[in-house]
């Protein structure tokens, strides 16, 4: 019993040692924005949805959705019908992120978008849980 609580003591001590410090490794992308008359150009899509593991077309769909307009994926791009501003733009993503991206049980951003019959699901890979989100 007194051989366990020196390790243990030798253990604690190695521990207080080391400072743990917490990095996020998940960033939201940063949106770049163009215009060009009366129409606006996301022009990273593809980066962000490289990022946020999700497919072009899915973003397109909910940024089509929630900014009330139409537009199309052009090489990359998405241009959209109208004048929006970056921080617009940029406020959307960070909302599909967290909607669509982020597990709402542990915070991780590795999950993916699962569909069983009608209902989409937001499967998380680190935890396991599933939520369902609303189609977009």
């Amino acid at each position: 019993m007194e051989e366990y609580e020196k390790l243990l003591d030798r253990a604690l001590e190695m521990l207080s040692q080391r400072k743990v410090t917490r990095k996020e490794r998940f960033e939201i992308p940063k949106v770049i924005v163009t215009r060009e008359g009366v129409r606006t150009i996301l022009r990273n899509l593809t980066q962000i949805s490289k990022i946020l593991n999700r497919s072009e077309e899915h973003i397109y769909k909910y940024l089509v959705k929630s900014l009330g307009t139409a537009g199309i994926i052009d090489n990359g791009r998405l241009i959209f019908q109208g004048k929006f501003g970056e921080e617009e733009i940029q406020k959307e993503i960070n909302e599909y992120v967290r909607s669509y991206v982020i597990c709402k049980e542990c915070s991780a951003p590795d999950t993916e978008l699962i569909k069983e019959g009608r209902v989409q699901f937001l499967r998380c890979m680190a935890c396991g849980a599933k939520q369902p989100v609303k189609n977009v």
